[in-house]
């Protein structure tokens, strides 16, 4: 993975080496400057994959051998030599755990090291936690909009940016709070599960009854084999006198294509209505076949719809659902889970949710996997020490200056338990305490002194990386999921609420502005 970087990197690599300063100890920081999508938070995410890399951190000869061929044909043969020997053995990394609230201007990461090395890792780290916290952010999102009830589907691989983004998207899109996947090598890779069944294409492959072989289903409870394609056809008859639609009009192909996936999966039908007619069509064919199953003992898990209103025809089928529960006394028929797909976006759901629509399940893809409201997190890798002595990136625009040092991060609890400030506080600073008075400077009002009493203090950060090797357990992507909601729980709801949110404070301590004063005035 070494070579995964920007060539400047290397260029830079060699100036530091040509200079004797590879060595000296270094210090940075990644984080982002703004909020994504008009929002206060994201959620960090991609750490693991950071780990990964930097334990895999090394040039091999393959690769030393093309930067040879690249680098100016001035440069030493002595560095490609050190280059070979180069690891992260001497790096740390401290980082907030995976799947944590983070917000703009703190640190998700914080890496220790040889200069040379901190400097190579920029890229690379970059690469691997942009787009995962931006994804996960994304997810997060949907999920805050679709409630905590609401079935959530990751099917983006189609729509995503080649298959590594796709599986980063299944990946990032679960700890987000998306409940599953459509996603095969996904599943297979992380464990998420994985989630389908039929595609308009199935059922337009279909035309008539005789088409289906098999044709005989058995009973649930055992028994002879019962002809299915009849069984639904006598269904049938009965279902459109109910719902008052002509028989006739109900499409023979896609009855067949739903007795077809039946006999296939008979515990597991799943019927897509919109093939041709929602309601004189694909719902009868539907509840023909499902009543059939349900003579045989077994039940249908839903349907799902991909065109029109959404969320008129969730109700119409939710109305007609029930009306052929109540008439053929088949209670469960009342709850059959509707699912939704075709373009999902936030706006639909807020749809869904102003108009009281009757969706159990939704299937999102481009909207979330392409994150077209905001396609970059903007996260940025910047240096804050070298040789002991604190860096400053100075400019006249506040929100692009860097804040200087090595630092400990501390998240501020409010009585109610919800976080109200987070604080940037020079390494060697003690550690605040519950309960006492802190003299604060908030970023973009630095000018004024401000004085808050948390009820909690808590360190962000924990030390995940030492000695080239990962030092602190790795959740397992379930449990990054489960804090990711228990972390986007905690926030106070003004801060969480995703339109017009109130801003979230994150401040320097008196210490820490002090020092970003007197390299101010010096620089």
């Amino acid at each position: 993975m070494a070579p995964l970087t920007d060539f400047y990197h290397l260029t830079m690599a060699y100036g530091h080496w040509r200079a004797g300063r590879h060595r000296a100890p270094a210090a940075a920081e990644l984080f982002f400057r703004r909020g994504p999508f008009r929002g206060t938070f994201a959620l960090g995410a991609g750490l693991a994959e950071g780990l990964r890399c930097l334990r895999a951190f090394r040039f091999s000869a393959a690769d030393v051998a093309y930067l040879r061929s690249v680098l100016p044909s001035t440069t030493e043969d002595a560095f490609f030599d050190y280059l070979a020997t180069l690891d992260a053995s001497e790096v740390t990394v401290s980082a907030v755990p995976e799947g944590s609230v983070v917000f703009a201007r703190v640190p998700f990461l914080q890496v220790k090291g040889p200069l040379l090395v901190v400097q190579l890792l920029e890229t690379t780290l970059l690469c691997l936690v942009s787009y995962a916290s931006l994804v996960a952010t994304n997810a997060a999102r949907f999920r805050l909009l679709a409630g905590p009830d609401m079935k959530l589907m990751e099917m983006g691989l189609r729509r995503a940016q080649g298959p590594d983004g796709a599986l980063s998207a299944s990946k990032y899109s679960y700890i987000g709070g998306f409940d599953c996947t459509s996603n095969v090598l996904a599943g297979k890779l992380y464990g998420i599960p994985v989630r389908g069944t039929i595609a308009h294409s199935f059922i337009m492959s279909f035309t008539s009854l005789e088409e289906v072989q098999p044709k005989e289903v058995p009973p649930l409870a055992g028994g002879e084999p019962v002809d299915l394609p009849a069984l639904a056809e006598s269904w049938l008859q009965q279902v459109c006198e109910l719902l008052q639609t002509p028989p006739e009009k109900a499409n023979r192909g896609e009855l067949a294509a739903f007795v077809s996936y039946a006999i296939a999966f008979p515990c597991d039908f799943q019927g897509l209505l919109d093939t041709y007619c929602v309601r004189r069509s694909g719902l009868p064919n539907f509840c023909a076949v499902a009543l059939a199953l349900h003579q045989l003992g077994y039940r249908a898990i839903g349907v799902r719809l991909d065109s029109g209103d959404l969320t008129q025809q969730s109700k119409e089928i939710r109305q007609m659902l029930r009306a052929c529960g109540a008439h053929f006394q088949v209670p469960w028929f009342e709850t059959i889970p509707i699912a939704v797909s075709n373009d999902i976006s936030e706006q639909s759901l807020e749809e869904f949710s102003r108009e009281g629509s009757e969706i159990d399940m939704i299937g999102v893809g481009t909207n979330l996997v392409t994150c077209p409201l905001q396609p970059s997190l903007g996260c940025v890798y910047k240096l804050v020490e070298v040789n002991g002595s604190p860096c400053l990136k100075l400019t006249e625009d506040e929100e692009k200056m860097t804040i200087p040092g090595t630092k400990t991060i501390y998240r501020l609890y409010d009585a109610a338990g919800h976080p109200f400030m987070d604080l940037m506080a020079l390494e060697e600073e003690p550690l605040p305490s519950a309960g006492q008075e802190l003299a604060i400077r908030v970023l973009g009002r630095l000018g004024e002194t401000s004085k808050v009493v948390p009820t909690t203090v808590e360190p962000l950060h924990r030390t995940y990386f030492r000695d080239g090797q990962v030092c602190e357990p790795l959740p397992s992507l379930p449990e990054v999921r489960s804090h990711a909601q228990v972390s986007l729980s905690l926030l106070n709801p003004a801060h969480r609420r995703l339109h017009e949110p109130q801003p979230y404070p994150v401040a320097v301590t008196e210490r820490l502005h002090h020092l970003l004063t007197e390299l101010r005035q010096a620089s």
